[in-house]
């Protein structure tokens, strides 16, 4: 019985190589992200970088030439970047923490890792051969034809074994499959990671952007009532008609009921961004303003587009192919023969005495071969079903890594425009602020009218709300542009 065992040992480990097509699956490799030609800038270029200069020279303090600079990074495809670093924001850094600790998408996630990884283990446990202990005490009667009825007991403790032998790998294949599920959830788990990074500080980014707009509507707001002030002195001294009164009174309204809309809409802000911390509504910390963010962002202009091989998405799409590629071999060796090798080995007794002696030895050994001549097309079948499955895997692979391409172009080319817009707004708010000014003077000594007074506030609201808008969406631009190239966090761990 032992050399049995031995011989059966040595065909098992000589199976041969598992069937159905490799997992090894040959990812794409996707197209380099363009750069910037710095040899040929565009006249707007030209003329916003002549805008740069003339205001620097006028307020030192302006930075608005760094946008400009080059910003290198030593990206590593190899590595991971902390990505929010670049925003130099530690209370943004704080919240992001917080929610990576807290959030309960995030733990429904992380749930599902450990549930996949007990699936692998059960996926592997078909390898091993499954061994059972077993024990009984019956009272038999039985009838042997002419012999009549015998009675006897019979106590009976036992190790049965049940070992399918994988000459054809179907069983590899089922564990490899079930490693591969596991895989493709850690890699979700990570994406759910990123994405919640990404919510968080695009969240933070627009309660810092209303806090901004918020700030300008009551500048405005009081800007406009002294002027409303002068005008009403003005008119009381007959100087000018109710008219221009009821001219300034309908622009101070403006900011009035915008300072409103901005408190609504920044609690609503702050509300959604603590569900996101895992937190009840509440208020929210503020940390550096976007201007501050703005000059200390570095954004390189160009980015090895190996790093999209990275992303949790392209590799949660790779892991899935692989693991339909397994599938394909489990679906092969179904259509194979079956070896089986059970055995039983144990002691049997009337009764409990001399149960473990020599005489009481009980043993069963056997191999059995099982081979599907017939089952009415199912496993071939299942066999297509599962190429049809692998097809799909790799096409929503492939297609993810466009995606994947297009984000990180799209985010790129957003950064880039950003700093050509900011330059562009930032000069025109520094114009329109001094051209309300120098209208406000002239108005108050009686040269120009009401109404270049009106268009000059008009025109200065409108384009500061707009600078805050354009730095928001640059920051947040920046922010995408480290989540599409796979740009991760330093997750704590979770039990």
């Amino acid at each position: 019985m032992r050399n049995f065992l031995w011989r059966t040992l040595a065909v098992a480990a000589l199976a041969g190589c598992a069937v159905g097509p490799s997992t090894n699956v040959q990812v794409a490799t996707p197209a380099p992200l363009p750069g910037v030609d710095t040899s040929a800038q565009p006249a707007a270029r030209r003329f916003i970088d002549s805008l740069a200069v003339a205001r620097t020279a006028e307020q030192k303090d302006s930075g608005i030439a760094t946008l400009w600079n080059a910003a290198p990074l030593a990206l590593d495809s190899a590595g991971d970047v902390a990505w929010l670093s670049i925003l130099k924001d530690t209370t943004l850094v704080g919240l992001v923490n917080t929610a990576v600790a807290n959030n309960r998408e995030l733990k429904i996630a992380v749930g599902r890792v450990a549930e996949f990884r007990a699936l692998s283990g059960v996926g592997k446990a078909d390898l091993f051969p499954q061994i059972y202990a077993n024990g009984n005490v019956s009272r038999n009667k039985v009838q042997f034809g002419d012999l009549g009825a015998q009675k006897y007991d019979a106590v009976v403790v036992t190790g049965n074994l049940a070992w399918e032998l994988d000459f054809w790998g179907r069983l590899r294949r089922q564990s490899e499959a079930a490693k591969f599920d596991y895989q493709a959830q850690v890699e979700d788990q990570r994406a759910t990671v990123v994405s919640l990074v990404s919510d968080v500080a695009t969240a933070y980014l627009e309660l810092r952007e209303l806090d901004e707009d918020l700030r300008i509507s009551e500048e405005t707001l009081a800007s406009r009532q002294t002027t409303l002030a002068l005008a009403q002195k003005r008119f009381r001294q007959g100087i000018i008609s109710e008219l221009d009164v009821r001219q300034f009174e309908a622009q101070a309204a403006d900011p009035a009921a915008r300072v409103a809309d901005f408190m609504k809409q920044r609690r609503q802000k702050e509300n959604a961004l603590r569900v996101l911390l895992g937190q009840e509504p509440g208020p929210v910390e503020r940390g550096q303003s976007l201007e501050y963010s703005v000059q200390a962002v570095m954004v390189p202009d160009s980015l090895p587009s190996t790093l999209l091989m990275r992303r949790p998405d392209v590799l949660r799409a790779q892991r899935e192919w692989s693991a339909a590629q397994a599938r394909i071999g489990v679906a092969v060796g179904n259509r194979l023969p079956r070896v089986m090798l059970t055995g039983q080995y144990g002691s049997q007794r009337p009764d409990f005495s001399g149960l473990f002696s020599k005489t009481s030895e009980i043993y069963t050994l056997q191999g059995g071969i099982t081979v599907p001549l017939f089952t009415g097309g199912r496993l071939v079948n299942e066999q297509r079903a599962a190429e049809a499955q692998a097809e799909q895997a790799r096409n929503s692979y492939e297609q993810t890594v466009l995606a994947a391409l297009q984000e990180a172009s799209d985010a790129l080319a957003a950064t880039r425009a950003g700093r050509y817009q900011l330059v562009a707004q930032e000069t025109q708010v520094r114009a329109l602020r001094r051209a309300l000014s120098l209208a406000q003077e002239r108005y108050g000594s009686g040269v120009s009218s009401y109404l270049e007074v009106l268009d000059s506030q008009r025109t200065l609201f409108v384009a500061e709300l707009a600078l805050v808008q354009t730095q928001r969406e640059y920051l947040a631009s920046t922010v995408q542009l480290y989540k599409a190239l796979g740009g991760s966090w330093a997750e704590p761990e979770m039990k």
